[in-house]
C-alpha cells in the first residue's frame, strides 16, 4: 500500500520561500509520475507540478518560474521548491503518485499560509 505523507507546510510572509517534502513508501517514485495539486478555501483543487521520467517536468502556468519540482530517489522523496509566495497561494497542499486520476494516491495534505 502506497503512502504518501507531507511535511514542510506553515506561515510565511509574502515574498518569502518554502519548501515542501513528500516521503513515498510502498512504491518507488523513480518509477512513477509524482505531483503536487493545491486546495484553496471554496476554491477547486489546481495541479501545479509534476516529475517523472528522467526528471521531466511540468508546471501550471500560475506557478511557472516561482516554484520547483524534484526528487531524490534515494529517500523516496519529492519536493517542491516554493518562491515569492503571495496570500493567493495560501491552500493545503498534496502530493499525489500515479498517472491516472483514479488510481492516484495521495498524501494527507500540508498547509501553507502565506501574510500579507
Amino acid at each position: 500500500q502506497v503512502q504518501l505523507v507531507e511535511s514542510g507546510g506553515g506561515l510565511v510572509q509574502a515574498g518569502g520561500s518554502l519548501r515542501l517534502s513528500c516521503a513515498a513508501s510502498g512504491s518507488s517514485i523513480r518509477f512513477n509520475i509524482v505531483g503536487w495539486y493545491r486546495q484553496a478555501p471554496g476554491k477547486e483543487r489546481e495541479w501545479l507540478a509534476r516529475i517523472y521520467g528522467g526528471d521531466t517536468t511540468n508546471y501550471a502556468d500560475s506557478v511557472k518560474g516561482r516554484f520547483t519540482i524534484s526528487r531524490d530517489n534515494a529517500k523516496n522523496t519529492v519536493y517542491l521548491q516554493m518562491h515569492s509566495l503571495t496570500p493567493e497561494d495560501t491552500a493545503v497542499y498534496y502530493c499525489y503518485l500515479g498517472a491516472y486520476t483514479n488510481t492516484r494516491s495521495w498524501g494527507q495534505g500540508t498547509q501553507v499560509t502565506v501574510s500579507s
